[in-house]
């Protein structure tokens, strides 16, 4: 198969972007450009010590120890209710969350959350670009934390290439064998702690250990067990690169002063070996601060150049910045060859103009203000919640019935639903048809003249009731309305229907 192109993609290397030129070439073959996938290349990243990497460190432990332990914290609900402070209560249909209880019907308040965060992303990239993928998202920190392992055990970087072309060996083989051992205890544990936000934590340790514990239990630690090892361990950018639609989505969403790890090229080019940049000066001769010693690829866990440009495959984690400062203070040069900045800056700064960054702007003005919203919205529903509810759902079939004394008779299904931790008595009163009365099917009322009750705590109670009222003056439908109210502690709830005649 043979292909005519009419454009041809060049990229300036002083700027590192890509634009296409209109220049007839002649017809080539395809396979003159080879495979069209590039074959994977293992990545080797060094160890970098530098602020970034102390920020990378402080929130990996934060992270993990917040995912580790937070289903070990407890939190006092009252006699029998569960005790642990964050749990999802999927036979009982509760979601835990400290003092918050939420039920099934109340699932909008997740809805909530997800527009919160998908917001908050959003006002991440509008200021610092990929922050969440550079700190923050899972697959980073598990990665991070397997790579430190395969640096404890095998060595850094050079350690690491050469053994590997060494081949095996005892002490390899010795290697490997503690490295992916770690590597699965690791994969173990997490898999292990997913599971105990679904049941009570001490009590499901217990059985899991005495293999007791529900054997779906047994199957989902497997299952992430499983994947950790293999994205963390096996994969790992790849699944940022291949797998993951947020770079495609921040690239849509980025503007011009979005701040971005990039490499200023108007301090960096044009490059030269420490020696000759030396000379150059020496002479008087001006010379870019980058010596192209590639310490910002060999840290960069993507394996990336980070002077060729905004690339998809970088996370922004910073650590390329580490790198660099390094070693232009080893070579005495002012750091920040590579930093966050943006291409209005290295612009400026070529036409002699001081930077400028404008954090403030109406884009995240916009995203904090919608946060803001979001969340205050939220938070009113939760506050203003009743814990108290009813529903009802009048029956079908038939929808009324005349009694042998004439008076016409409907039948009501009524929900009631106590959210709170104790029980409450609660009356049932009626307002509707004239003369009509209410009675309860099998339950016990502690006063016959006005229905009342005893709803369980934390708990839906069903009720049949019925509703009668002389033909008289009766209208084909006529509204009725049950009104609940808490004799205790003065809640009221309220549903609407209507009574129809036969």
């Amino acid at each position: 198969m043979r292909l005519s192109l009419d454009w041809v993609r060049c990229r300036n290397r002083k700027s590192g972007t890509f634009f296409l030129m209109n220049q007839p070439v002649l017809p080539v073959d395809v396979e003159d450009y080879g495979p069209l996938y590039e074959a994977h290349k293992r990545v080797y990243p060094q160890s970098v010590s530098g602020r970034f990497r102390t920020i990378k460190w402080s929130l990996m432990a934060v992270c993990l120890g917040i995912y580790y332990l937070l289903p070990f914290v407890r939190w006092n609900r009252g006699l029998d209710a569960p005790s642990q402070a964050v749990l999802v209560d999927l036979p009982n249909r509760r979601f835990y969350f400290f003092f918050i209880e939420l039920w099934p019907q109340e699932v909008y308040y997740f809805t909530g959350l997800l527009i919160v965060a998908a917001l908050t992303l959003f006002l991440m990239n509008a200021v610092g670009g990929r922050i969440w993928c550079g700190y923050l998202c899972p697959q980073t920190v598990w990665t991070d934390l397997f790579y430190a392992v395969e640096r404890m055990v095998e060595g850094d970087r050079r350690e690491r290439m050469k053994k590997q072309e060494e081949g095996w060996t005892l002490q390899r083989a010795s290697e490997l064998v503690l490295k992916h051992s770690i590597w699965l205890m690791i994969a173990w544990w997490t898999g292990g702690a997913w599971v105990l936000y679904f049941n009570d934590a001490p009590t499901l340790v217990k059985e899991l250990v005495t293999f007791q514990a529900p054997a779906i239990a047994y199957i989902w630690i497997v299952i992430l067990t499983a994947t950790t090892y293999v994205l963390a361990g096996f994969m790992r950018e790849q699944v940022c690169v291949y797998m993951c639609p947020w770079p495609r989505i921040q690239a849509a969403l980025t503007d011009e002063w979005a701040l971005n790890v990039a490499y200023k090229y108007d301090r960096g080019e044009t490059r030269t070996s420490l020696k000759k940049s030396k000379e150059i000066r020496l002479r008087g001769g001006t010379v870019g601060d980058c010596i192209d010693c590639y310490q910002c690829v060999a840290v960069c866990p993507t394996g990336i150049d980070i002077r060729d440009g905004a690339q998809l495959d970088c996370i922004q984690c910073g650590l390329c910045i580490d790198a660099c400062d390094t070693v232009m203070e080893k070579i005495g040069r002012p750091t920040g060859l590579i930093g966050y900045d943006n291409d209005i800056n290295i612009h400026r700064r070529e036409k002699g103009l001081a930077p400028i960054y404008r954090i403030v702007r109406p884009r995240t003005v916009v995203y904090t203000l919608l946060i803001a919203a979001v969340g205050a919205v939220m938070l009113a529903a939760l506050l203003s919640r009743t814990l108290l509810s009813v529903s009802e759902l009048h029956d079908r079939n038939p929808l009324a019935v005349q009694l042998s004394d004439g008076s016409i008779r409907n039948a009501y299904t009524l929900h009631l639903l106590n959210k709170r931790e104790v029980d409450r008595t609660i009356a049932i009163d009626l307002d509707g048809p004239p003369n009509a009365k209410l009675q309860i099917v099998a339950a016990d009322s502690i006063t016959p003249d006005r229905p009342m009750i005893v709803l369980p705590r934390d708990s839906t109670t069903e009720l049949r009731v019925l509703v009668s009222s002389p033909v008289d003056n009766l209208a084909k439908s006529t509204p009725v309305r049950f009104i609940v109210t808490d004799l205790g502690f003065g809640e009221t709830a309220q549903v609407t229907d209507n009574f129809v005649l036969p």
